[in-house]
């Protein structure tokens, strides 16, 4: 079975499942999605290694283990979604030490946090792709019968893949306030707001 690369297109919240988020991953070579839905201590990981200019005092879970592995020459070489059964996707680490590949089953929201934490490509195979890939569609005007079998997840994403919008209006605010609120949303661990007021200071800068 041959393999599929995917980068991370976005992060949104779900809207059919309260307190979880949708993961899109997209086909590197085409133009089919990968949706998968994780929690939110999950997105809110995967979250801040994208954003890269937060920051967390102490380190999340993933970064310990990040940290864990540095400090005993393990290397996370690549993430593979090997499966899907009923909806829920399997995957693997394959992980090197010493020239030693290990495989090592993930759950695959924390296999990606972790892959982006150590620059590891993520895979899956063609066949998921096939079954569980998607066309995504904004505002489709008509749907053909090929179409029909597709899923459309216009519902499931919000503010165009992005993480969900704010409950706060930042627009109002200073650059001297935002940075305030910025650095006070970091020590309060609260990533999420943190991001979109990170968000906010990048429009205007």
């Amino acid at each position: 079975m041959s393999l599929v690369r995917l980068n991370i297109k976005g992060i949104s919240y779900s809207q059919t499942q309260n307190g979880a988020y949708a993961l899109i991953l997209n086909e590197v070579d085409g133009d089919r999605k990968l949706p998968i839905v994780i929690g939110a201590f999950e997105a809110q990981s995967i979250a801040i290694a994208l954003e890269k200019e937060i920051s967390p005092p102490r380190p999340l879970t993933h970064d310990l283990f990040k940290n864990f592995a540095d400090r005993f020459d393990i290397v996370v070489k690549q993430v593979i979604i090997h499966k899907l059964v009923d909806g829920v996707f399997y995957s693997s680490l394959i992980c090197e030490r010493d020239k030693i590949e290990e495989i090592i089953d993930a759950r695959t929201s924390d296999a990606i946090a972790l892959a982006l934490r150590f620059q590891a490509p993520i895979f899956t195979y063609k066949n998921i792709l096939d079954k569980a890939g998607i066309y995504l569609k904004v505002n489709p005007k008509k749907e053909d019968e090929d179409e029909q079998d597709s899923i459309l997840v216009d519902d499931l994403l919000a503010d165009e893949l992005e993480l969900n919008k704010p409950k706060e209006n930042y627009k109002s605010k200073t650059l001297e306030e935002l940075h305030k609120m910025l650095d006070e949303a970091v020590a309060n661990e609260d990533y999420e707001k943190a991001a979109h007021i990170r968000d906010e200071i990048s429009k205007r800068e």
